[in-house]
Formats: structure tokens, sequence, C-alpha cells
């Protein structure tokens, strides 16, 4: 009976089937567990992708916390932000366990970046038979923000004389029509600090005439709107606004407002803004103008261009508006013939490149020098180089940044075009 037992094969089937049930379930069981560890691991990374979008979204702490630092480093309102996120993303449950996670939050001159790490364990049920009692999830989520650039803007507005010519063609008829000399010019003419109420400046003002000078006053303040609604923090955009002189018998480079980011104050002192005044007629032979000076004196208060990686290193841009005419005393490098040193020119573009050199960029704003062709002095000294005006001016700017409006355009609009138009540009590299 024994030896026929031991002969006997017909269980073999039932044996080993029981033999390989305990694998087969364990192998079973842990696809199925990795199949929810995979669904626990996708949950767990969108919500690290969450927290590292939100740790440098554009209006996140961070990255106002960014906008306010001058040098690099550790962005500390962006860590909590992201944390907070993903907690609230991860939807905690006894399915997993959160082993780790880590973020950093970083500014690297106008990047900020954020990197988002995780693990957890995920227990196994039918694994266990094998011994496999929890599987490992891992995963990293990575984010940039690119901030915007930081720029120092000196405005450098031409207020001499030439200035007061009608804005429009309509105010420059008006002027003409109205007046003896048949003159264009709303003359301001102050002597001893006294004003002279029959100067043509205040005929300008009795007839309604706009003159050059107080639109561009006006848009200057309107600029500073714009600056505000265009900026991400409030230190993003600092404004120094300066004119050729208050008076002609002391002609320089007038500060109206230094440079500063509270733009409030800034547009409250360059609405008054005015044109700069004279003691009588042909004081000085007219040589208000002098660019040369100007551009030269600007760039000695403009320091160090930096790349506008930070509120520390801004650009530097010189915003230049002006009719684009010469009038000084510059008796040997002057560009046209003089009378004696009297020096009639379109701009001579030699102090530009010097400011370019330096790293800063110019932003020309050629307001059109009208044609006077009723008046004598016009047609015998403006009139030859009337065309090579707006060249010289456009020689001047940096690539892409000059604008000229004529008469019929409105030098608001203008001001605030060429404005955006540089702060849409990339930054310096670094």
């Amino acid at each position: 009976m024994l030896g026929k037992l031991l002969r006997d094969r017909s269980g073999n089937f039932g044996v080993m089937t029981a033999l390989m049930l305990v694998p087969l379930i364990g192998v079973g069981g842990l696809a199925i567990d990795i199949s929810n560890a995979l669904m626990v691991r996708s949950t767990l990374q969108a919500a690290a992708d969450a927290a590292a979008i939100a740790a440098v979204a554009e209006t996140s702490a961070g990255v106002m916390q960014a906008m306010q630092m001058k040098s690099d480093g550790q962005l500390t309102a962006a860590i909590e932000d992201a944390k907070k996120v993903f907690i609230g993303h991860a939807k905690m449950s006894e399915e997993y366990q959160l082993q780790n996670f880590d973020v950093d939050v970083v500014k690297t001159g106008t990047q900020l970046k954020a990197v988002f790490t995780f693990d957890a364990k995920v227990p196994t049920t039918l694994a266990r038979v094998l011994g496999q009692k929890d599987v490992t999830v891992a995963g990293r989520a990575e984010a940039v923000f690119q901030t915007d650039t930081f720029r120092d803007f000196y405005l450098l507005l031409d207020n001499t004389p030439s200035m007061g010519v009608g804005a429009t063609p309509a105010d420059v008829k008006k002027m003409v029509d109205n007046t003896k000399d048949k003159c264009a010019f709303a003359c301001h003419i102050v002597k001893d600090g006294v004003e002279d109420k029959n100067s043509y400046y205040y005929l300008a003002k009795k007839l309604g005439v706009t003159i050059r000078i107080d639109v561009v006053a006006k848009a200057t303040a309107a600029l500073m709107d714009t600056a505000k609604a265009s900026r991400k923090s409030s230190n993003q955009y600092r404004m120094a606004v300066y004119t050729f002189g208050e008076k002609a018998e002391d002609t320089k480079l007038l500060e109206v407002s230094s440079l500063t980011d509270n733009l409030e104050q800034v547009q409250t002192k360059a609405s008054k803004i005015g044109l700069m005044s004279i003691p009588w007629q042909g004081y000085d032979n007219d040589q208000q103008t002098d660019f040369d000076r100007a551009l030269k004196n600007i760039g000695n208060l403009m320091g160090t261009a930096g790349t506008g990686a930070s509120a520390g290193s801004p650009e530097k841009i010189l915003f230049f508006v002006s009719d684009g005419v010469g009038d000084s005393y510059k008796p040997s490098t002057c560009t046209k013939k003089t009378t004696s040193g009297r020096c009639q020119e379109p701009i001579d573009t030699t102090q530009c490149e010097v400011l370019k050199n330096k790293g800063y960029r110019i932003a020309v704003l050629y307001t059109t020098y009208l044609p006077l062709p009723t008046n004598d002095w016009y047609k015998k000294w403006i009139s030859p180089f009337q065309s090579e005006i707006p060249t010289r001016m456009q020689s001047c700017a940096s690539p892409g940044l000059y604008f000229e409006v004529s008469p019929s355009q409105g030098i608001e609009d203008a001001m605030n075009a060429l404005f955006l138009k540089i702060v849409s540009t990339p930054r310096l590299a670094s």
C-alpha cells in the first residue's frame, strides 16, 4: 500500500498549484500596489508642480520680495508660500506616508528659480506576501520666472526759447498774425525778476496759443502715470528730470526733480516746467541752447550703467526731448558756419556717442522743428539745414529708440509710446 501510494502521480497538479499560488498572488499584488503607488506619486507631483509655480507666480509674495532686493539670494516668502500650496494640494491620507518635502527659491539676477522635491512611502497590500511592505515614490518640480528690468530714467527736456514756438501750425499762424514782426515765438521776458506783461509770452496766453514747452511739460507729467502702471514694484523705475535752465542769464543743467522712485513727486514738479526766460530780445546773441554742455553734464550725473538685473544695478536711460537745433557759443567746433562764434546747427552727436560708449541708452523724442517761412532769421540760418535735423537726432539715439512727433501729433502719446518701447526691450546682457 505504501509503495502504491508513492508511485501514484495523479495529484501532482494540485500540489504544484498550491506551491505556486503564493508567488503568483505576490506578483499580481505587486503590480496592483505599484499602480497604486504611481497614482499617489501623480497626486504628489501635481502638488509639487503647483507649489513651484505658485512660488514664482508674477503676483506672488516671492516675486514682490525679489523686486525689492538689491542683490541675489533666497526668497523666504516664496518658500513659505510653496509649502502651503503643496500641503493644500497633496490631499494627505492614510494611503501614503510623506517622508520628506523641501523647496528652495533663489533669485539670481533677474531669474527666480523654485525647486521642489518630495518622497513618500506607499504601504502595500498583497505584495506583503513577498516581504514588500511599502513602495517609495519621489519627485521633483522646477519653475522659473524672469523678473522685469530695473531702469533709471534721466529726462533732459529742452526748454530754451525756441521751445516757445506755437505747438501746432494753427498756433504758429495765430502768433504770426497777431505780432507786428510776424514772430511765431512766445518769448518770455523777465528782467531783474520782473515779468514783462507785454511780452509775446503773455500775448500767447491771451490768444489761447499753446506753446511747445507747455505740451512737453504736460506730457512729461502724464508719463509718470504710464510708468506707474507699467512697473511691477515701486522701485523698478526711477525718474529724474532736468532742463536747460530757468533763465538765460544762468543757463545750466537745472534739476527739476532728482532721481527717485516717488513718481507722484516727479509728476508734480514736471507739470510746472516753464519756458526759459530772457531779459530782453536778442540777449547774449540768443545762445541759450548748448546741447554739448547739457549732454556732458547729465552724463556726469548718471553714474555707472548697470545690467538691470537688480535695484542695485539698474540700466541707465537718457530720455531726451528737443527740437534738435543747437544755438551756443562754439567758435571752433561748430558743424555749420558761425557768426562771431555763435553756432547754429543741428545737434552735434559727439556727446551722444560718448554717453552710449559709457553703456547708457539714449531715447530721443524729436519735436519737429517747424518751418517759419515768414521769418528772415529762419530762412537764412535754419532753413539750409532743416532736413538734417531729424537725421542728426536719430543718430543721437540708441538703435530703435528714436521717435519724431510732428505738430499734428500728440507729444503725450509719443512720449508714452517711446517709454513703452524702452521697457519692452530685453535688458542688457550681464
